[in-house]
């Protein structure tokens, strides 16, 4: 199995789909007339991470599980985003990253090793169980995340929202 097919378009698709969620958030905020930078800071919870901060994680896990499928080394990107049109922007340089990614280069990817250190611990997968159990999962949870944010304060967005274009 090439696993280009299940993570390069699937992250890119919803990589486009959180820009949409934000640029609503903009729109919504831009009618209601409040600061978006409080939205930007919106958590769920104390202990969790702010919305600015979920997309950030969001394309990490686009561009690394990529990456790593590929053979290649995570590029690092410094967490400095503090407006829309920064964070933004940071989904667009993800979308490049991506498209330059060509299936050839996931030929191997379904048993590639992959190792893992996270502060959760270290971590060995072949690529397909890496993709199915880590990058995806990780992916849709911070995706799922910002939707959850922008939709419990006020931005009227909805499931077809979160899934784009069908």
């Amino acid at each position: 199995m090439n696993l280009y097919v299940w993570s390069v378009p699937v992250f890119a698709r919803g990589l486009s789909n959180l820009a949409v969620l934000l640029a609503k958030s903009n729109a919504h905020a831009q009618q209601a007339r409040y600061d978006l930078s409080a939205l930007l800071g919106a958590r769920l919870f104390p202990d969790m991470f702010p919305l600015i901060r979920q997309v950030q994680l969001a394309t990490d896990f686009a561009k690394g599980s990529c990456a790593r499928l590929a053979g290649l080394e995570v590029p690092r990107w410094e967490d400095t985003e503090t407006t829309l049109d920064e964070i933004t922007a940071r989904i667009t340089r993800a979308q490049d990253y991506l498209a330059s990614f060509r299936p050839e280069q996931f030929e191997q990817a379904a048993t590639r090793r992959i190792e893992l250190k996270t502060p959760a611990g270290e971590f060995s997968f072949a690529g397909e169980a890496f993709l199915q159990q880590w990058g995806l999962p990780n992916f849709y949870f911070h995706a799922t995340t910002v939707y959850n944010l922008l939709r419990h304060n006020g931005v009227p967005i909805g499931k077809l929202d979160f899934l784009g274009p069908l």
